[in-house]
């Protein structure tokens, strides 16, 4: 029931899918077959690892997260090196999943308005045109530029003297470099959804993510270098790495 359940949404929406079939039995025979035998070899693999967890560590334990966290526990450094690959899996599944999903009926829309400027496929590869950047600033921003460190009360601190105010609220750094994330490869989508381009910026376009990322990266970084933010560290101090706690919630913040 449980895999019934996850399927859910898709199963009122199936119809969103299913529209793209030459005929009918097109769309039975391959759900008919195809979601059983998915559902089923996922299912049985979960009660293995259960049964097997029962034995192992002395009790059922059906959440895969909770499993990887065991195997984090007085782990070599191959089993977390292991755990990592996996969690990873599992992030990369979930984002694949609910972007494609959730951007079905936005882009059949577009492309019924626009049927000879739009289409689905198309529609889903502009995502990274645009997240990419956003992804690249955020990663240089915590791991590059804040190496980890993060002020928390100060997160919730709104006046103007905070650490994350900036400038009347905004960070005026992370706008150039997402625009310029974007300005690589916005060109090679002009020529994706049919504009005469260079060839050049289709073989941008092609990996579109990776350079968007990459570019963002290091314009971000650059403005960094160049106006420093506040609240940055010189060494990594993620909260959990530190013996001090104190020192990476930064306690010396005035609440008042």
């Amino acid at each position: 029931m449980s895999s019934i359940g996850n399927f859910a949404t898709l199963i009122v929406n199936d119809c969103d899918f299913a529209r793209f079939a030459r005929r009918p039995k097109d769309a039975l025979w391959s759900q008919l077959i195809a979601i059983p035998t998915c559902f089923a070899v996922t299912s049985f693999i979960g009660i293995i690892v259960s049964s097997s967890s029962t034995a192992i560590y002395g009790q059922p334990i059906w959440d895969p997260l909770d499993i990887l966290a065991k195997f984090i526990d007085n782990g070599s450094s191959a089993e977390r090196f292991g755990v990592f690959a996996i969690a990873l899996a599992f992030s990369l599944a979930q984002l694949a999943a609910n972007i494609a999903a959730n951007s079905v009926s936005a882009g059949s829309d577009l492309t019924a308005l626009l049927p000879r400027s739009s289409n689905f496929t198309t529609y889903l590869s502009a995502y990274s045109v645009f997240l990419s950047s956003i992804a690249g600033v955020m990663a240089t921003d915590y791991y590059i530029v804040r190496k980890g460190y993060l002020e928390v009360r100060g997160l919730y601190d709104a006046r103007k003297s905070g650490p994350y105010y900036y400038t009347m609220g905004v960070t005026w750094r992370a706008y150039p470099a997402y625009f310029s994330g974007i300005l690589v490869t916005i060109v090679g989508f002009a020529g994706a959804v049919g504009q005469p381009v260079p060839v050049g910026a289709i073989y941008l376009y092609n990996v579109n993510f990776f350079c968007g990322f990459i570019v963002s990266s290091i314009i971000y970084w650059a403005l960094c270098t160049i106006s420093p933010v506040p609240a940055v560290s010189t060494c990594w101090m993620e909260v959990g790495d530190v013996d001090d706690v104190d020192v990476a919630y930064d306690a010396k913040l005035d609440n008042t």
